[in-house]
């Protein structure tokens, strides 16, 4: 088995060569995927105001069933007043269950000995390979 180590200067050109290409690729994908939901929309509309002109709230095609659905959806301005409300209101379950990552690595930093209970961490080097400065 050949085991020549290859050096770092040719891994990262290779690394950033491919990396290009991902990104290109992505890009790619990102505008055509755009289009695609776009046109989604626009029958999306058609359908609605068809739908709409009818009177009706679902239509069965050969294609599939067509429904008209209600979906809310919620949002606050101010959060502040909120997290007070959820608070006052031991009412926690109104958020998803995600962990800020940023506030959470902030909050440890500043308060080393207060760690919340079942918290897991998962810590690893990460290669990152960047422009060069010109």
């Amino acid at each position: 088995m050949n085991d020549e180590i290859i050096p770092l200067d040719k891994l990262a050109r290779i690394y950033r060569k491919i990396k290009t290409e991902i990104d290109a690729l992505t890009q790619e994908y990102d505008t055509k995927l755009e289009e695609l939901k776009a046109q989604q929309d626009e029958l999306r509309f058609a359908m609605k105001d068809q739908m709409k002109a009818l009177g009706v709230k679902s239509v069965n095609t050969a294609f599939g069933t067509v429904s008209l659905v209600n979906k809310t959806r919620y949002n606050t301005q101010d959060w502040d007043s909120f997290k007070k409300f959820i608070i006052e209101h031991d009412v926690v379950d109104l958020l998803e269950k995600r962990i800020a990552q940023t506030n959470m690595a902030r909050f440890l930093e500043e308060n080393p000995a207060l760690v919340p209970p079942g918290l897991n961490a998962y810590t690893d080097f990460e290669v990152r390979v960047t422009k060069p400065t010109k």
